[in-house]
């Protein structure tokens, strides 16, 4: 069983790791690499993965799979594998907008075991332990049945969200997929949900959080999220309140995935 010791170590490790990120925005330059068709990449990005890198294995033995480490398939062997965003939401960042977060997941099997995820921006620190439930700031979290749905911004802009404003749901944007998914698990929002395709890495840690919180995180057709996959993409995300994920996932079968979803297909291209 994993302790809460461990939790607590992991949870230092992490506000290490977002001070590395604010230290790198109050710097007189920013310097934005453009990763192609994965976004843009900032020296806060590396630092911090190379931080982590270093300090969680040392915390507890396990592979590594993360969104600036460049993946091996060594990882595939082993049951244990962090599972990282060093930085979430780096557009945010890069723009100002305090919605991006360090994303930590530890999995077992397949399944997310503990989870952390920390703004440096508000300080907000959500943590999670599979069975024991989900915190901030040391708080216990509870997922409420809000009629409100937080949205990626570039998925809104695309369209995606149309039809559920026709639903009279009230769709609020947001960055960061893993900041969405804490702040389901906190009450603030109903649910949250994307049509394409997530990495592993966007999801994992907040998946938990919001299903220890009392509520449910599921790909968007409403089957089981599994990590430490070969191609680790899952089938985009839905999660919220029980009854709101319900509804939400009953809509979804009539409204179907994004065109977007067909990158499940493809080979990663990292």
């Amino acid at each position: 069983m994993i302790s809460r010791e461990l939790l607590s170590a992991v949870e230092q490790t992490v506000v290490t790791a977002g001070r590395v990120i604010e230290e790198v925005r109050a710097s007189a330059q920013l310097v934005v690499t453009d990763k192609g068709n994965q976004g843009p990449v900032t020296e806060a990005d590396r630092r911090c993965d190379e931080m982590l890198r270093r300090e969680l294995p040392a915390l507890f033995a396990a592979a590594w799979l993360s969104e600036e480490t460049v993946d091996d398939g060594e990882r595939l062997k082993e049951s244990r594998v962090w599972v990282v965003d060093p930085l979430d939401g780096t557009k945010e960042f890069i723009a100002g907008i305090p919605e991006y977060a360090v994303s930590v997941g530890l999995v077992e099997g397949g399944a997310p075991v503990l989870a952390v995820i920390h703004n440096p921006a508000n300080g907000e620190l959500y943590s999670a332990l599979r069975g024991r439930g989900a915190w901030l700031n040391g708080k216990p979290l509870r997922t409420s049945e809000r009629n409100v749905l937080l949205a990626s911004r570039s998925e809104t802009k695309g369209g995606e969200f149309a039809p559920f404003l026709k639903e009279g749901v009230e769709v609020k944007e947001m960055g960061s997929i893993a900041y969405k998914l804490a702040l389901v698990a906190a009450g603030v929002a109903g649910a949250t949900v994307s049509r394409g395709p997530k990495w592993e890495w966007d999801v994992c840690a907040g998946s938990l959080l919001v299903s220890e919180a009392a509520g449910a995180a599921t790909d968007m057709f409403g089957d089981p999220l599994t990590f430490n996959k070969a191609f680790p993409k899952v089938k985009g995300v839905l999660a919220g309140a029980t009854n709101m994920h319900g509804r939400m996932k009953t809509f979804l079968a009539g409204l179907g995935a994004s065109s977007r979803m067909a990158e499940m297909d493809e080979k990663p291209n990292r």
